[in-house]
């Protein structure tokens, strides 16, 4: 990366359900208690927010604090168990299995590339979309740096290019789109889904990426107001046709990334991680409450469902 935006601070969200067990009635013998921290990327941090509030519900014994800082420190803090549960957001290495990474696959999302709503192009931009080998040429080889040789047209402006500046699973992910690492990105740098996101906002010409829970409106489920997402010209014919016409609302890339119609990647599924199997009754009760009954609030909170027999097998692994 050619340089650093401002860093923005790790949002982090402390559940808490209700006071510490004195002030509670007394737990009864068999309930669940104890506590569990997640930790990591910014693509799940939604839905574990989500699935630790409706967990808490159920058992108000148990406190789950969650924490967003990249698919990097989810890693990181679940190998070194300073996390019961590391959120990653990309494929796991061999070098982390190594390391006694274990892991479940618990949802799947995607990441879309994005633009500010008042890009002096964006009718032509969202009419012809951008195909994978100009978006390599605007991240990966710098040979486009115009948006007048995006659209076809002899007037332009300069593309002010963003990227993530933390080790996260979004970049990675868009990188191995554009055939290359996260470490080949051009760009400023940004740290955080919602800091790459404002970046854009705040530039008429500029051009990054997001997980798509950070590029829609959680409550009107609509575009997030000041960006847009780019269409992706997935057989390069130099317009967005109908099949290809998924991105106004969640609900429709939801679906779409669902029947295979968005490229893998960058769509991709989500994993819980630990150090080994988790050995904590409350963390492994979570992770079979997660593939299991927590499913039932993946779709509404933006995400995408896992097949049943991929479930099935994590439910599996847990077990083994």
């Amino acid at each position: 990366m050619r340089n650093v935006f401002r860093v923005l601070p790790v949002i982090s969200l402390m559940l808490f359900t209700g006071c510490q067990s004195g002030s509670r009635s007394e737990i009864k013998e068999g309930e669940l208690k104890g506590t569990i921290a997640i930790s990591g990327a910014w693509a799940l941090y939604p839905m574990a927010v989500r699935w630790a509030e409706e967990f808490q519900k159920l058992h108000p014994h148990v406190r789950i604090d969650v924490a967003a800082g990249g698919a990097g420190k989810g890693m990181a803090d679940a190998l070194a168990r300073v996390a019961d549960i590391g959120n990653v957001s990309r494929m796991i290495y061999p070098e982390e299995i190594e390391q006694g990474a274990w892991w479940v696959s618990v949802t799947k999302d995607a990441v879309v590339p994005t633009v500010n709503a008042q890009n002096p192009f964006l009718k032509d931009l969202l009419r012809q979309g951008v195909d994978q080998e100009i978006f390599a040429a605007i991240w990966i080889t710098g040979t486009v740096e115009n948006w007048g040789e995006v659209v076809r047209r002899d007037i332009g402006k300069p593309i002010h290019v963003y990227t993530r500046s933390d080790a996260c699973g979004a970049a990675k992910t868009w990188a191995q789109y554009l055939g290359a690492r996260q470490e080949d990105l051009l760009g400023v740098g940004v740290y955080g889904d919602p800091g790459l996101a404002e970046a854009v906002k705040q530039d008429d010409l500029g051009i990054g990426y997001n997980n798509i829970n950070y590029a829609y409106d959680t409550r009107t489920k609509a575009q997030v107001s000041g960006i847009r997402i780019l269409p992706i010209d997935l057989d390069c014919n130099g317009r967005i046709d109908s099949t290809e016409n998924f991105y106004d609302n969640r609900d429709a890339i939801i679906a779409a990334i669902a029947a295979g119609n968005y490229p893998s990647p960058p769509a991709r599924d989500l994993h819980f991680v630990c150090q080994g199997r988790p050995e904590k009754r409350v963390v492994r009760e979570f992770i079979r409450w997660v593939l299991t009954d927590g499913q039932a609030y993946v779709t509404e909170a933006g995400y995408i469902t896992l097949p049943r027999e991929i479930l099935q097998t994590q439910l599996t692994r847990l077990e083994d």
